[in-house]
């Protein structure tokens, strides 16, 4: 079963956030307000995850391996923004 939520947080993390809001205690455990899952929902869903995902496992800290995934997801989130804003500009020529 997780690894069936890992390969749909791959491709629709939103969804994946939603369901684990609803569904588990886990946002409660990683962020102390309701803030930063709701702008990480909005903004980078895969560095949400991540850091959800090392908070949980790494006993409340972000360090090793899990600061490495943390770093991957932030740039994978950047670059898709960067990718989004840029199609939209080749759309507008």
């Amino acid at each position: 079963m997780p690894c069936l939520l890992l390969i749909i947080a791959l491709f629709f993390p939103r969804a994946v956030l939603i369901l684990i809001a609803i569904f588990t205690t886990w946002f409660h455990s990683a962020f102390n307000t309701l803030i930063w899952p709701f702008l990480g929902f909005l903004f980078m869903p895969y560095t949400t995850l991540a850091y959800m995902a090392a908070m949980l496992n790494n006993n409340h800290s972000v360090s090793g391996g899990w600061l490495v995934l943390v770093i991957v997801a932030a740039l994978v989130d950047l670059g898709h923004h960067h990718f989004a804003r840029r199609t939209g500009w080749r759309r507008r020529r």
